[in-house]
């Protein structure tokens, strides 16, 4: 293959002809100047000359060049200046554009975007209960009441620190289904049916939760020892549950949804008895929601419980598919389902 590529130059070579018409990787070699001979040290160099790869057959133009130097000329001055944002190597060629609201002001999150925020949807029916019918069914929802009494043990009604520790628990199921439902599409080559993506989109906004309660209720340190123990066992007992019946574990985490919707039901009602502070909404929550600027503490738990309300019909419509001999990829999965 090197023989071919040296011959196709040199032919270009004695046809007068320039060698980016048979390298569409590379343009022709050029002098470095001082700074770029230092810096392309890291790289390859030959007697001060390196090639520079590019992704079409078109030399870089000058301009393009002199707005690359521009680029490192500025992040020079910042790392000069001592700015608290991070400087990194402009190498790889990765900038992140600036990201506005609707309104032209700067977006400020970097853990999610503009394009993945919404208007939840609090219509949904809050009182949807699937009745246990087989032993599955009975098996799955006495396991979540069993769950359920250490934690009313140990919060009783410090419905900030329960919700915490619920979300920690919650964003687990979504993401163990969607890495062992990816894996079986690996293995088997066959479409997931939409299902790995709404797993995976479900632990997401599950962790959101979390992110939105951590900015209201700062955990004590015994309370995160109790957050690693639960997520250990958890995760791995899930794991487990998840690859013996895909079923039984959707039913199980349907459940803990409607206990979810239970739970955050009574904080509502602390807050509008006075209990609870019905302080200002956090500014991630008021983003990722898309809440008005005015936004309270029970908005924010409102739009939770209805996201808590969307998983419960997902789980428990993803045991259903499996309880009637089906496989998920068979029933198209429902996206933006928060």
């Amino acid at each position: 293959m090197n023989r071919i590529t040296v011959r196709s130059v040199v032919g270009g070579l004695r046809s007068g002809q320039n060698c980016n018409s048979y390298i569409s990787t590379a343009v022709p070699l050029r002098p470095l100047d001082g700074a770029e001979f230092l810096h392309s040290l890291k790289g390859d160099v030959s007697g001060g000359f390196y090639w520079t790869r590019m992704m079409s057959t078109v030399p870089q133009s000058a301009k393009t060049v002199e707005e690359r130097r521009e680029s490192k000329s500025s992040v020079s001055d910042d790392a000069k200046k001592g700015s608290d944002s991070v400087v990194v190597s402009d190498y790889w060629g990765i900038y992140r554009p600036k990201i506005t609201r609707e309104d032209v002001s700067e977006w400020t999150w970097n853990c999610f975007m503009p394009w993945d925020t919404y208007k939840p949807d609090l219509s949904i029916d809050l009182s949807k209960h699937h009745v246990p019918k087989t032993f599955m069914d009975r098996f799955a929802y006495r396991t979540v009441k069993v769950l359920r009494m250490p934690t009313d043990i140990f919060f009783k009604r410090r419905y900030g620190c329960r919700a915490m520790m619920l979300e920690t628990v919650a964003a687990v199921p979504g993401i163990v289904g969607g890495i062992l439902l990816h894996l079986r599409s690996l293995r088997k080559f066959q479409q997931s049916g939409g299902w790995v993506k709404a797993l995976l989109e479900e632990a997401e906004n599950e962790r959101m939760h979390l992110m939105t309660m951590v900015e209201l209720v700062q955990p004590m340190w015994y309370e995160r020892l109790l957050v690693l123990v639960v997520q250990g066992v958890f995760f791995n007992a899930f794991f487990v549950l998840y690859l013996l019946s895909p079923k039984l574990a959707h039913r199980i985490v349907g459940y803990l949804e409607e206990e979810a919707i239970h739970s955050y039901t009574e904080y509502l009602k602390d807050i509008d008895s006075g209990k609870i502070e019905n302080v200002q909404a956090p500014a991630i929550a008021i983003d990722y929601w898309r809440l008005p600027k005015d936004a309270t503490l029970r908005d924010v738990i409102t739009v939770i419980r209805a996201d808590e309300a969307h998983h419960r019909d997902v789980n428990h419509y993803a045991s259903d598919i499996q309880f009637q001999g089906k496989e998920l990829r068979e029933a198209p999965a429902p996206f933006d389902y928060h």
